[in-house]
């Protein structure tokens, strides 16, 4: 037997987790030993003993049938090693609420069929390199100043997003910005969430405006992966003190790669493979699931 524990969120803007639903979520598990609240209304803890082999992702989708309807995401895992030590996470739309490649094609009037492609190569339904390297060519010759013009007025952050972060690295976490999108992006966003780091691609540039080519090499499916293995390699860490986040089908080998891999608001192949699923709170979520009251978060 081992200590397992499920953690209860519901979105802060909707603080519904009331006493009678941990109840309910309480009696679908084995006898819990401890209940816990993180935050009045939003989170709560229930630790059980199940077996050692025991599917997580089992347990969490009992809860959540005993949840019925209720706006509650539930993450199921060890209780051991709970609290992360690196955390890598997918830019668009999960740090950030936007596709960027998007946003860049609509200023050549090119938006719905460059989202097209997007959604399907998220979905998997297209091969990430060949998909990325169609859609920047569309933008070929477009002024570099968009940029600035969609960093300004069109992306918003992720709620929770920079409570994450700077909490998790006031803990001693190294955090980092992994993204099929681009480094002219990733950079500020980075920036302004606190994260030690980004990696992501570079476009090719020609006298101030994009050339319509992405730099070789592509950070890709594999890429993502990779880029969590040499993290976690350089600080010594266990693959059970990792996190990641994300939403797309290009984010499927980090998350599974991961100690515990969040899907979050994702196309439906990558909910279902990954280790937990946010379909309902916000970004503190993952704060929540390493157990950390809200008294703790920092970054607001």
């Amino acid at each position: 037997m081992s200590v397992t524990v499920a953690t209860l969120v519901a979105n802060p803007l909707t603080p519904c987790l009331s006493d009678a639903l941990i109840r309910q979520a309480a009696q679908a598990l084995p006898a819990p030993s401890e209940q816990k609240i993180l935050d009045q209304g939003i989170a709560a803890d229930l630790v059980f003993e199940s077996d050692g082999n025991a599917d997580h992702g089992r347990w969490a989708e009992t809860v959540r049938q005993a949840l019925g309807d209720a706006p509650v995401d539930v993450i199921v895992q060890p209780a051991e090693n709970r609290r992360k030590q690196l955390f890598l996470a997918d830019m668009d739309s999960t740090m950030i609420g936007q596709e960027c490649i998007d946003e860049l094609a609509d200023f050549v009037g090119l938006k719905a069929k460059v989202s097209a492609i997007t959604e399907r190569a998220m979905r998997g339904e297209l091969d990430f390199e060949p998909a990325l390297r169609e859609r920047v060519a569309l933008l070929e010759g477009l002024d570099l100043a968009v940029i600035g013009q969609i960093l300004q007025s069109r992306i918003t952050y992720t709620p929770g997003g920079r409570a994450l972060v700077m909490t998790m690295k006031a803990h001693g976490a190294y955090t980092a910005l992994v993204s099929g999108g681009f480094t002219l992006f990733t950079g500020p966003v980075s920036q302004h969430l606190g994260f030690h780091e980004h990696r992501s691609n570079s476009l090719s540039l020609n006298a101030g405006k994009l050339a319509g080519r992405v730099e070789d090499p592509i950070l890709g499916k594999e890429a993502k992966r990779a880029s969590l293995i040499s993290l976690r390699s350089a600080r010594g860490l266990h693959p059970s003190l990792t996190m990641a986040v994300g939403d797309g089908a290009n984010d499927l080998a980090m998350l599974g790669e991961a100690g515990l891999g969040v899907a979050f608001y994702a196309k439906p192949a990558v909910a279902a493979a990954a280790h937990a699923r946010i379909n309902h709170a916000d970004l503190t979520a993952l704060l929540y699931a390493q157990g950390y009251c809200k008294d703790e978060f920092s970054g607001f």
